[in-house]
């Protein structure tokens, strides 16, 4: 399976074979629950109500029992009350989900599958920059007519060309080492280096 080598002028200067499993199967199944799995671990889990017995009140009766015509009362923090305490509200907890690492690398592998089969894949021959200016990496866009709210290079680590892309609002620039299958069907368009699917490669068939 090949796809073409751009430069960073947008003209294509070869080709490069993908490794396999970027056209394996794809389990929809799989894809949802490592997704969910990833979203529950990056929630806090710090939300808090206060119940009954943490609302700030007097322990006091409103009133006398009878007489009054009133409704009986027997203290003002009830979960009735303006101001009361919360019935059944959210407390902390942790929302972590375990994943197998078997299910973390098939699911890696089907993330490239599908954004392989929308041709949302290009490969640039290289990303290094004379000097780390977001303008450089715009014209690189440009030139590559990568179009799309959320870009994602998945690339060997380089810290200058990461630096000019912070501030471009819709690019990621994320370690090809630490990518995961959330990030790489989160983007419209996915962009590696060879080097990048070289290092993919060796982690997906360690």
């Amino acid at each position: 399976m090949e796809t073409i080598v751009y430069n960073a002028k947008g003209q294509e200067k070869g080709k490069i074979e993908l490794p396999s499993f970027f056209g394996m199967e794809v389990s929809s199944v799989l894809l949802h629950e490592i997704t969910t799995a990833y979203l529950n671990n990056q929630r806090a889990g710090t939300h808090k109500t206060k119940t009954r017995g943490e609302v700030s009140f007097s322990g006091a009766k409103p009133w006398k029992q009878k007489g009054t015509g009133n409704a009986r009362a027997g203290q003002r923090n009830s979960p009735l009350w303006r101001k009361g305490g919360v019935i059944f509200g959210p407390q902390p907890r942790d929302y972590y989900t375990k994943m197998s690492k078997q299910k973390k690398k098939a699911s890696l592998s089907m993330a490239f599958a599908v954004q392989l089969q929308k041709d949302n894949v290009i490969v640039i021959d290289s990303v290094k920059l004379e000097e780390a200016k977001t303008k450089k990496v715009t014209e690189l866009l440009k030139n590559l007519k990568v179009e799309g709210k959320k870009i994602v290079f998945a690339i060997a680590n380089d810290s200058e060309f990461r630096m000019a892309a912070r501030n471009i609002k819709n690019v990621i620039v994320e370690n090809i080492k630490n990518v995961n299958a959330y990030q790489i069907l989160w983007a419209d368009k996915v962009v590696f280096t060879p080097e990048a699917i070289d290092l993919i490669k060796e982690r997906q068939s360690a």
